[in-house]
């Protein structure tokens, strides 16, 4: 028997291993039609709700009830949207933008944004820059078998930001690659964190927005109709962790995930021909 023919058996028989247990989406608004691509959703320690859009959008942070209805919108200084992908906290309250799309693969420009606290009171809030590019990149583009480095999910911990690649591979071989890189203003090579094999559907099983409940103890991953719940982990080794799936029962784009409590998750849907633009609420077991 082959190497590869025992490689995806491998991955059919973890993938079956799996059990699927289904979620009921609660809508709580549709956002306006200037927020057609929501990439990005965070909430703040006051419960104040975030978002950006992706590539093509403009260089802004907007601030939505749960309604979904823009209460105010800030342009973020010297910060250009090549393709925002991901929004992310920490516990002093400043905020993080992934400006770290990269479908094709190629871009060597990829960056966070910083947006101290103190700034988001500001119409323009100034913003550090956080570059970095992957250490086990060395072509752009890489060869198909290796397109691991679109990168659309982060979150915060411990004065780091930890990534979570989107895997476009061909074949798909089902894993994200995880990284983290420090949390405070320069050019960094991020740190290899290893690997995490989601399931073998390449429809539903690349990550596409990340977050971590505010109490630490679990990791949502969202992909195009799934959200995997990460626990029993000890940080920064996330490749150990219980996996637990739930089905979304959607066919929309579903593009952001964030905590808003320990025990629900706000998820945001961009526009197609099966709906969307809509925020919604999950409310975990």
């Amino acid at each position: 028997m082959s190497r590869l023919v025992l490689v995806f058996l491998l991955i059919v028989v973890q993938a079956c291993a799996q059990k699927t247990y289904w979620g009921e989406l609660d809508k709580l608004g549709k956002f306006p039609s200037k927020l057609k691509e929501v990439s990005g959703m965070e909430v703040t320690e006051e419960g104040k709700i975030w978002v950006i859009e992706d590539s093509g959008n403009k260089d802004k942070i907007y601030r939505v009830d749960k309604d979904g209805d823009i209460k105010e919108s800030l342009k973020i200084d010297h910060a250009k949207n090549q393709d925002w992908e991901d929004l992310t906290i920490d516990k002093k309250g400043n905020l993080y933008v992934g400006d770290f799309g990269n479908n094709k693969n190629a871009r060597k420009d990829l960056v966070i944004y910083k947006i101290p606290k103190d700034e988001l009171d500001k119409k323009e809030p100034n913003a550090d820059k956080i570059a970095f590019k992957y250490p086990q990149q060395k072509d752009f583009p890489p060869e198909t078998d290796s397109l691991y480095f679109d990168t659309e999910g982060f979150f915060h911990l411990n004065d780091y930001l930890y990534i979570f690649t989107k895997n476009r591979t061909r074949p798909y071989s089902g894993k994200s690659l995880i990284y983290r890189v420090p949390d405070k203003k320069g050019e960094y090579e991020a740190e290899y964190l290893g690997s995490l094999f989601l399931c073998a559907d390449q429809d539903h099983c690349s990550v596409t927005s990340a977050d971590i409940s505010p109490n630490g103890k679990t990791i949502a991953l969202l992909s195009y109709g799934f959200v995997f719940l990460l626990t029993d982990f000890t940080a920064p080794d996330f490749t150990k962790s219980s996996i637990k799936i739930i089905d979304l029962q959607t066919d929309t784009q579903i593009e952001s995930v964030c905590f808003y409590d320990n025990g629900s998750l706000l998820i945001a849907d961009e526009e197609n021909k099966y709906g969307g633009r809509k925020l919604y609420e999950l409310k975990l077991d």
